[in-house]
């Protein structure tokens, strides 16, 4: 029995605990609102540690006693009741019923009970918490559970996962110790491997390990264990499954927190029939979903007036996760319970049928972007294709994996449509090369759907600067439409064969191919082509010095634009007449690329805002404010580098070389390179508000101080990276093994606090690396 005295039962913490700041605040501030407040959350969330950590915070505020009563073994009220009773250390007389005795006994006390996993026995707590609450005016009870009791008066706090870095982003040591994740992981990884710690080899692995963990502190700990027998990178490469790593754990706790498999094994046991099935439904949905693809897809399976009611019943277990994006709500799994999801509909047979309905909603969803791309919803779809991105990227790879004509032929609509998501907002060489898999299963079948398709990647090779393989792509649908002429998109053709001739240069066959798609748009009523074409004309016609024409061309677009009220191909025509306008009416132009850059901020559009603040930086240059000049140089090709790899409009080239020569005059060479790398470091959002004149990030960011510590070797790596080698030619080239080489670039990418590999070719080009390439980019 349980000492009267002592006045508590909280456990005594063996490990750190990690985090959890706001979380320790806001259930403090409840329990002082309210006497009945429950921590709801996933398995493995960390509830239990947070709810005795708060318990003993707040110790002193309850003087009759602060009490953790266990309940993850008990599995009846009258067993709920017993262990209430001794842990609180009170007897019951046999001619009282044990729970009115318990509220008699304790009625008057300022006390605190922890009721800690209480998921299992739902209808028991409520039962228990209500009598004791009503009749125990000085009583709290702080609940842990993996749904919320449903009580009057209950406040409920769903514990979120850990704080975790995004491993696409390259961070310093001190910013990756922020993060509450990585701290967990540290502190663990250094008591089952004395001596470990982060470093500048390891950080990646251990970020990508945090995320792919979901920053769930149960499974960060089975993982960190690990560290007595791999490394991380080692753990990182075998964590296909993350069952296979976490299927061991602390033999002390309760059975089922003991294992991450275990702990999802619980929570599917006290979902009903029905929660299961949707649970393993929806588990084929990567990056989310919203309630209509819920619905539209699992109506095969459940009743559609079933699914939203089902579904509110997995959030409130934790299964799901809401969050809101824009005015929409959105629900998303944890990956472990992903993964598990999977794993049953692979066991019961119903994978690829379920798959086979998951990649139906994205065909019907790529439709209903294309059927509002051109109109008022055009920032709904944008949006909606931003969150929907892997998604699509699921449904491609199980077509590919599939095969059949079909399969094939929806593959090839899905990828054509996110082709000009791609064109704007970056690259996605993954896509690419699935677009590319397509074309390749339907070579020659000269349908509509296939001329747009080739049209797309023909776009995307000029933009990557790839002229070869777009002159191949526009001779091959040039025969094909010569062959079968498609009635349905001869713009689409003409537009292409136009952008082809920008790309590479040709500015009088661009002009020709313009002005003929524009008069078949126009007689064949395609708006979207209409105004791509007239978009192609007016910066083809200002770069031969036609203002007069380019002028009427911006006119058309923005009368289209507004009809249509659509936004997105109308930032593009003012940015093509500040293009033109930018030496004779430096103002007119800055008014312009000022609306671009604010129509880019609201789409996130990067290539627009990157082609905005290049010729703002020509402006700059021209009014002798260098350093501004340098700023926008460098954020400008950065937000370049991250759509196209490389510059977008070779014919811009010159202008770009004749301001980088007249700032780097003006300035001294560190002030120009500091001020260069600065814009280079910009995010998105940054970059555009230094465009906008935002005075929070006038002030510069200079790189980390091993931007000057790369080593010999690295040097030499990171000159072969600005001629373009991959890691297997670099390994080539050096002599050295490809996993040698990847490691090099590794650490490259991490001193310089870079992202991307097109990010060191920059640099490398500025620091005089590569002095044979310097022409091509920043000529002094």
């Amino acid at each position: 029995m349980q000492n009267v005295h002592s006045k508590t039962n909280l456990p005594v913490e063996f490990t750190s605990f990690v985090g959890r700041r706001h979380e320790l605040m806001e259930t403090k501030r409840l329990l002082a609102l309210t006497r009945l407040v429950t921590l709801t959350g996933a398995g493995g969330i960390g509830k239990t540690r947070l709810a005795a950590r708060v318990a003993g915070n707040v110790r002193r505020a309850f003087d009759e006693g602060v009490y953790l009563i266990e309940l993850g073994d008990i599995d009846n009220l009258a067993h709920l009741v017993d262990k209430v009773t001794s842990v609180v250390g009170l007897e019951t007389p046999p001619t009282k019923l044990p729970l009115r005795h318990i509220a008699e006994s304790i009625a008057g006390k300022r006390m605190l009970l922890v009721l800690d996993n209480c998921e299992h026995l739902i209808v028991e707590a409520v039962e228990a918490v209500t009598i004791l609450l009503r009749q125990c005016p000085s009583l709290h009870i702080l609940v842990t559970s993996r749904e919320p009791l449903g009580i009057g008066g209950e406040a409920v706090l769903r514990v979120p996962q850990l704080a975790v870095p995004d491993s696409d982003r390259i961070q310093s040591l001190e910013e990756l110790e922020q993060y509450d994740a990585v701290t967990l992981f540290t502190q663990r990884a250094e008591l089952a491997e004395p001596g470990f710690e982060l470093s500048d080899e390891n950080q990646r692995a251990v970020s990508r390990l945090c995320q792919r963990l979901d920053g769930l502190p149960l499974a960060i700990e089975l993982v960190a264990a690990r560290l007595q027998m791999m490394a991380p990178q080692q753990i990182l490469d075998q964590l296909s499954g993350r069952y296979h790593f976490l299927t061991s754990g602390n033999r002390g706790a309760p059975r089922r927190q003991r294992t991450m498999r275990l702990s999802t094994d619980w929570s599917y046991e006290l979902c009903e029939l029905k929660e299961q099935k949707l649970w393993c439904l929806l588990s084929v949905f990567s990056g989310g979903f919203e309630i209509d693809a819920a619905e539209s897809m699992c109506t095969e399976f459940i009743e559609r007036e079933l699914v939203l009611e089902v579904l509110a019943r997995l959030v409130d277990k934790s299964i799901l996760v809401k969050t809101e994006v824009g005015d929409k709500a959105r629900y998303w799994q944890l990956e472990c319970l992903r993964e598990y999801g999977k794993e049953k509909l692979q066991e019961n047979g119903n994978i690829e049928l379920v798959r086979r309905c998951h990649r139906d909603w994205c065909q019907n969803f790529v439709q209903w972007v294309e059927d509002n791309k051109f109109g008022p919803h055009q920032k709904n779809w944008i949006n909606r294709l931003k969150c929907e991105e892997t998604n699509l990227g699921e449904a491609l790879r199980f077509c590919l994996t599939e095969g059949s004509d079909d399969d094939i032929k929806i593959g090839l609509q899905i990828s054509r449509v996110l082709s000009e998501f791609w064109m704007i907002f970056g690259s996605s060489t993954d896509g690419r090369i699935l677009l590319d898999s397509f074309l390749h299963n339907l070579d020659g079948q000269a349908t509509s759907s296939w001329i747009r398709a080739m049209s797309a990647r023909a776009l995307l090779a000029g933009i990557e600067g790839d002229f070869k393989t777009g002159s191949e792509l526009v001779s091959k649908i040039r025969i094909h439409s010569d062959i079968e002429i498609d009635q349905e998109c001869p713009g689409v053709i003409l537009s292409t064969e136009g952008f082809h001739g920008l790309f590479s240069g040709d500015i009088m066959l661009a002009l020709h191919c313009f002005e003929a798609g524009a008069r078949v748009d126009r007689i064949g009523g395609d708006n979207s082509s209409l105004i791509t074409n007239l978009i192609g004309l007016e910066l083809a016609a200002g770069l031969l010095g036609d203002l007069n024409r380019a002028t009427i061309c911006k006119e058309e677009v923005v009368a289209i634009s507004e009809i249509h009220g659509t936004n997105l191909y109308r930032g593009y025509s003012l940015w093509a007449l500040a293009f033109v306008e930018w030496r004779a009416d430096p103002v007119g132009a800055s008014s312009l690329l000022q609306e671009c850059v604010k129509l880019a901020r609201v789409s996130g559009d990067r290539l627009m805002a990157s082609l905005s603040l290049e010729v703002m930086a020509w402006i700059s240059s021209a009014k002798n404010v260098e350093r501004d000049t340098a700023v926008l140089l460098g954020a400008a090709s950065s937000l370049s580098q991250s759509v196209a790899g490389s510059e977008v409009i070779p014919a811009l080239a010159i202008y770009r070389h004749v301001c980088v020569r007249q700032a780097r005059f003006v300035l001294e060479v560190r002030e120009f390179d500091d001020s260069l790398r600065n814009g280079e470091s910009m995010s998105f959002e940054k970059a555009i508000a230094y465009a906008l004149g935002d005075t929070r990030w006038l002030k510069s960011e200079p790189r980390s101080a091993a931007v000057d510590q790369l080593t010999k070797r690295e040097r030499q790596v990171a000159g072969l990276i600005s001629e373009g080698l991959t890691n297997r030619a670099i390994a080539a080239k050096l002599v050295i093994s490809q996993r040698t080489a990847e490691g090099h670039v590794e650490h490259i990418l991490a001193k310089l606090a870079f992202t991307s590999r097109a990010q060191v070719a920059v640099w490398v080009v500025a620091h005089g690396e590569a002095e044979r390439r310097r022409s091509a980019s920043y000529v002094v």
